[in-house]
């Protein structure tokens, strides 16, 4: 069981590799986590980038981009607000800086094998030449040791029912 500081929203930060699922499966447990746990918003790594036109793709800028994240998901969990963060961030020091600032953080890995990914076609920028570095082709990601939670996305299963599976696990840490 998972011990919430009241007065204060949960962080639930969902990440994984491009093209795992994890806006989509964001989307599909919004409406739990609003339920269980009150006003919640999505913020996704890939819209950040485009409203604020960020260009710089390598790891350095990658892991202080990771940081301002949590500086942001902080500034609204701290205000009572629930963040479903979904973003790469496949940073062993990231997710060890959320851990440290963050007081209600749960950190939830969508684990999906790189091949199956680009062979589903599940991400266009995965065809692409000259994007920029992308985690598992040219840039080497830190995947979570002991995430919260893991749901395995092999491509089998329909995300509704991924989706169903982690508001249980969800249930389980809270319950």
């Amino acid at each position: 069981m998972k011990k919430i500081k009241k007065n204060k929203g949960i962080l639930f930060w969902i990440t994984g590799l491009t093209g795992s699922g994890k806006t989509e499966i964001s989307k599909l447990i919004k409406e739990f986590i609003s339920h269980k746990f009150g006003k919640t918003l999505i913020i996704n790594g890939d819209d950040i980038r485009d409203i604020f036109d960020i260009k710089k793709y390598d790891r350095e800028d990658r892991l202080k981009l990771g940081k301002k994240y949590t500086l942001l998901a902080k500034h609204i969990t701290d205000q009572n607000i629930n963040v479903i963060f979904a973003v790469a961030g496949l940073f062993d020091d990231l997710r060890k800086y959320n851990r440290k600032i963050i007081n209600n953080y749960v950190e939830i890995y969508i684990k999906s094998d790189l091949a199956r990914i680009v062979s589903h076609k599940k991400k266009p920028l995965y065809k692409k030449k000259n994007v920029g570095k992308i985690w598992g082709i040219n840039l080497k990601p830190e995947f979570p040791k002991k995430p919260d939670i893991t749901i395995e996305n092999d491509f089998t299963i329909p995300l509704k029912r991924l989706a169903n599976n982690l508001k249980k696990e969800i249930e389980k840490k809270f319950n």
